[in-house]
């Protein structure tokens, strides 16, 4: 699965590498430790609209960074808090569970990281883990995405949230964890965000072994696991024993 990762470039960056417009307002942050519930930049596809708010489809659509909250929140849910339990998708059945199924139809964004979190368990001990890519290009997740509106107010903002799409690990990965987000490669950005196509079967398979052997797979600190810790002291490369030898107390 995929419930923690780290998202810390500007809109600047983003802008050039995603080949999108800022729709963000100001309020994108880089953080290090991204946790469900947050609200963090994606980047989504989107033909405009007109004044009174109907899409022009003959216009060419548009990419856009814009901010979404992470946890998916369908459409028809009667309490937005169902979103905490929606923060993953497996690829396997997003396009017949009735909470992913629109949404993996017509509403799907690239969630762009420098890295994901993952814990490997050995015995009773949890190794955290980071894996990024050694260039410093972000990773693109596939994702998928929602609007809602409380059922008694009509004129309320919408909250748009998102959910992750994950699938079966591969390569290296494998001695961490079972799943990973799915990464979409640069050459399927465009069919994964076009908004006019409704099938994509054939992007839903798991990362590319080329792209999964490219990444780095960097022992971390575990301070990581508390979602308050956030700096770039969380991705810092650590020795898991020399670690424990930091947090040893001298005995008096």
């Amino acid at each position: 699965m995929c419930g923690r990762y780290a998202a810390t470039k500007d809109p600047a960056k983003l802008i050039e590498e995603f080949d999108a417009v800022d729709l963000t307002e100001g309020r994108a942050r880089a953080d290090h430790n991204v946790a469900p519930t947050k609200n963090v930049v994606t980047v989504v596809q989107r033909h405009p609209r007109d004044e009174d708010g109907q899409v022009l489809e003959d216009e060419p659509a548009e990419r856009s960074l814009r901010m979404m909250k992470w946890g998916l929140v369908p459409f028809w849910a009667k309490d937005p808090s169902v979103g905490s339990r929606m923060i993953n998708t497996r690829a396997e059945t997003a396009a017949e569970k009735p909470a992913f199924r629109r949404a993996l139809t017509s509403r799907r964004c690239l969630v762009p990281a420098d890295g994901w979190f993952e814990w490997r368990r050995t015995g009773k001990e949890k190794e955290p883990f980071y894996m990024t890519s050694r260039d410093d290009s972000s990773l693109a997740f596939g994702g998928i995405w929602e609007s809602w509106r409380p059922k008694d107010d009509d004129n309320a903002a919408p909250l748009i949230t998102f959910s992750i799409i994950t699938t079966d690990a591969a390569g290296q990965l494998t001695d961490i964890h079972h799943q990973m987000p799915l990464i979409v490669p640069r050459s399927h950005w465009d069919g994964w965000l076009d908004p006019d196509r409704e099938d994509v079967t054939d992007l839903l398979v798991p990362t590319p072994d080329d792209l999964v052997a490219s990444l780095e797979l960097r022992p971390i600190s575990t301070l990581v696991n508390n979602v308050r810790n956030n700096g770039p002291e969380l991705l810092e490369r650590v020795d898991p024993a020399h670690e424990g030898a930091l947090f040893d107390v001298p005995k008096s």
